[in-house]
């Protein structure tokens, strides 16, 4: 009986055995990417794991907060500050749906701001009282070619007329002498009346006549419309001496494609009343712009794309948060799109050459340091892949005081495939500064997000080798940089892709959030289109899976340039370095505002005592988070300080 029950479960056992291995054959592949998912989630969740190469986290909104990020700022009030506008959705903006969410990332909390106007593509940075200045946005979406219905373009207008200025209202028809056609104008314009040349006898010589700039269209679709020449063209609705003085002219009126459009409107969004406070406007619509904060606390805004979809001809304008109001610099000086425009220490401006685009590819490209007052501009040597610049990330390396810069990655201009796996650096206080190759990267990277981390080494993640990911090239990477030794160390992968509009945000904790990512397309083969981002992840550096972190808890929220301020701490004799970082603003792979600077201290007891550099230049007014780190480089929590 005992040896028929054998023979029985060896018969049941052979049968199992062949029906396993008959499923394996045909499930092989699944099984093994099963198991290798099952592996690879035991392995990354180890301790010693996360202690080694840090933790990535997913965080996803409720369906009711979900929106499409493009611009984030930290906020001294510890929350985040996440902007969409119409988040490159053409259907929002035709809906007026424009949004912005704040997030708590201690609480977990959400909170929808009302937000006044489309704020995609939009310039931000932090202000000296601790609000956020945000200037520009989206007037109108971009048209390519084959949607584009109607002839039309930029028609030049002129006024001859120096006794008054002549406002033109959206709608004026303008009819061309010698082809006939007529357009008809989107918005309004006031074109200034004529300006008076005298000679040095005081003889009058001429009228400068005052002009404006409009884009138009045909009345009707069809390229029946399109000109192919310059025309003289005159004004319907206008008689008398305003017809024989008012005119335009405009080159090609075609059915080209139409880029985004500019708003001059400006805001500073309030972290403590959790609102947008309009303020004056700029004097220029700007599309993609960069404000960087100048030694007087002012604010530059540089580039974009205008109201009528040109970049801005190197008008450059000031922020005065005094009186909230802007004006044109006394120069000018033409970039790209989001330049990479850093203060620096003797109070000029230094140019890394990243941006994010727009513009001609021979025009404002070339790095150098350039002193707006007098508007020279130094060339700086030795960059490599000097022609994929766009899409390069750029930062100070901590800690700020040796001003040398790192900048990643990059791609070709426009729509390019071509992208760069170099890294250079650059000093900016040797005696002739230029660019020298750093660590090269794994792969071509466009997009690369850099953060500031409070042990002074710096966060490099994700990007992708194509343009906005075509070619499902998302690169699942990251890696710490570490200036003292000028090399890379890889730790955990991101879980989450991430290319164009996507960006990174060192938080309060010591943890860092990433945010967006718009793929063209959804598949590898570049035939479905691509979906929005809308998850947050969170990367957990190593220094967080150490056994304890010092503490740092009460001392001044006001620290003067050149005045000190004492904490209190447990680990006092354990501190070895003390660092004021400023808060990030982030988007379009360019954040001008992160700096991490090293702070003086003595320790006494429970008591740390540190001194802020007296440098305005180095240390810009405003919020700053205050991290010490101990002997095994594991930061505290940051506490909040005000430079005033």
């Amino acid at each position: 009986m005992k040896d028929q029950a054998g023979r029985r479960r060896a018969r049941r056992l052979a049968i199992g055995t062949a029906v396993v291995l008959a499923l394996a054959g045909m499930n092989g592949p699944w099984l093994y990417r099963f198991g290798t998912a099952q592996y690879h989630q035991y392995k990354i969740n180890r301790p010693e794991y996360k202690a080694e190469n840090g933790h990535w986290d997913i965080i996803e909104f409720p369906p009711e907060y979900r929106q499409d990020t493009i611009h984030a700022a930290l906020l001294h009030t510890g929350k985040v500050l996440l902007v969409a506008g119409s988040g490159n959705n053409q259907d929002n903006f035709d809906k007026k749906k424009f949004d912005t969410r704040i997030w708590d990332p201690v609480k977990g909390t959400i909170k929808k701001i009302p937000t006044p106007n489309d704020l995609f593509c939009t310039g931000h940075t932090q202000l000296a009282d601790g609000n956020l200045l945000i200037a520009g946005g989206t007037k109108r979406y971009e048209k390519l070619k084959g949607d584009v219905k109607k002839a039309g373009g930029v028609m030049i207008l002129y006024n001859e007329n120096p006794d008054k200025p002549i406002t033109l209202p959206a709608g004026t028809r303008f009819t061309g002498k010698t082809n006939g056609r007529t357009f008809v104008s989107q918005d309004s314009v006031l074109l200034p009346r004529a300006r008076k040349v005298f000679d040095s006898t005081g003889k009058w010589l001429r009228n400068n006549p005052g002009y404006g700039r409009v884009y138009v269209e045909a009345q009707q679709e069809g390229t029946q419309y399109e000109t192919g020449t310059q025309d003289n063209y005159r004004i319907q609705g206008l008689s008398g001496a305003d017809a024989r003085n008012t005119y335009g002219i405009a080159q090609k009126l075609a059915l080209d494609k139409k880029d985004f459009e500019g708003i001059k409107d400006s805001y500073e969004f309030d972290p403590v009343a959790e609102r947008y406070i309009k303020v004056d406007p700029m004097n220029e619509a700007r599309w993609y712009p960069t404000l960087t904060t100048l030694s007087d606390g002012k604010i530059l805004s540089v580039s974009g794309l205008d109201d009528i979809g040109q970049l801005v001809p190197g008008k450059n304008e000031i922020f005065d948060p005094k009186t909230r109001t802007w004006t044109y610099t006394r120069t000018t000086r033409q970039f790209p799109t989001y330049p990479a425009l850093f203060l620096m220490q003797n109070g000029k401006i230094f140019y890394s050459g990243s941006n994010a685009g727009y513009g001609p590819d021979n025009v404002g490209r070339e790095p150098g340091i350039w002193d707006v007052d007098t508007n020279k501009f130094t060339k700086l040597p030795g960059l490599s892949d000097p022609d994929m610049m766009e899409t390069s990330g750029t930062v100070l390396l901590p800690p700020a005081q040796n001003e040398k810069f790192m900048v990643i990655g990059g791609g070709g201009v426009g729509e390019s495939k071509l992208s760069s796996n170099k890294t250079r650096l650059i000093g900016l206080k040797d005696p002739n500064p230029r660019f020298v190759d750093g660590p090269e990267l794994e792969e071509g990277t466009r997009y690369p997000q850099t953060s500031i981390l409070p042990d002074d080494t710096v966060l490099v993640s994700g990007g992708s080798e194509d343009y906005r990911g075509r070619g499902d090239s998302n690169i699942l990477r990251a890696r710490l940089y570490h200036p003292d030794s000028n090399s890379f160390t890889q730790v955990a992968d991101p879980l989450v892709g991430r290319n164009y509009h996507s960006g990174s945000i060192l938080l309060p904790d010591g943890r860092v959030m990433f945010f967006g990512s718009d793929s063209l397309y959804g598949d590898k083969a570049n035939t479905k289109p691509g979906k929005f981002e809308q998850r947050i992840e969170i990367y957990t550096p190593p220094y967080l899976y150490r056994d304890s972190r010092p503490t740092l808890s009460g001392g001044p929220q006001t620290i003067a340039r050149g005045a000190s301020g004492t904490f209190t701490s447990d680990h006092a004799s354990s501190i070895k370095k003390v660092r004021l970082i400023r808060p990030s603003a982030s988007t379009h792979v360019t954040d001008v505002d992160q700096r991490s600077i090293a702070l003086d201290f003595r320790t006494s007891g429970d008591k740390i005592t540190v001194t802020v550099p007296e440098n305005r230049d180095l240390v810009q007014s405003g919020w700053y988070m205050v991290f010490v780190d101990d002997d095994q480089g594991t930061p505290s929590e940051a506490q909040w300080v005000r430079v005033p």
